[in-house]
């Protein structure tokens, strides 16, 4: 179970939901796994296990900071129910009262985004190997 230095993650929706369901959907806490440091929560034992068997493939590619934020060279925090799945990949955006980051992604283009945000990101965190 949890510890003090563990943090919840993903604002406690599950990962698998994301790719099984298209959805944002809330994890439970008696759903729990513990993955490098972090507790993540799923909706069913069925997931834990998929989730369990393949972890990276279900991890947002930019981590809990919003996709559009590195592509505009900036990190943003993320509303875990503002996502979209490109190529097999999870991108979370922010979205709040003034800005909904997944619209101004979508207006400049998946391919054109990605490019710029993986460099970003890359470039932010190349002590992480």
């Amino acid at each position: 179970m949890k510890t003090v230095d563990q943090k919840v993650a993903n604002g406690g929706y599950s990962l698998v939901s994301y790719f099984a369901k298209g959805i944002a959907e809330p994890g439970k806490p008696e759903f729990q796994v513990v993955y490098e440091d972090k507790i993540y929560y799923f909706a069913s034992a069925e997931q834990m296990a998929v989730f369990e068997a393949a972890p990276e493939a279900f991890l947002p590619i930019f981590g809990e900071e919003c996709a559009f934020g590195h592509s505009i060279e900036k990190e943003f925090p993320t509303d875990p129910t503002n996502f979209k799945i490109v190529d097999g990949e999870l991108l979370l955006f922010l979205k709040n009262s003034e800005i909904d980051a997944k619209v101004l992604w979508e207006k400049e283009g998946d391919s054109v985004c990605m490019v710029k945000a993986k460099n970003h990101f890359h470039a932010t965190n190349a002590d992480i190997a």
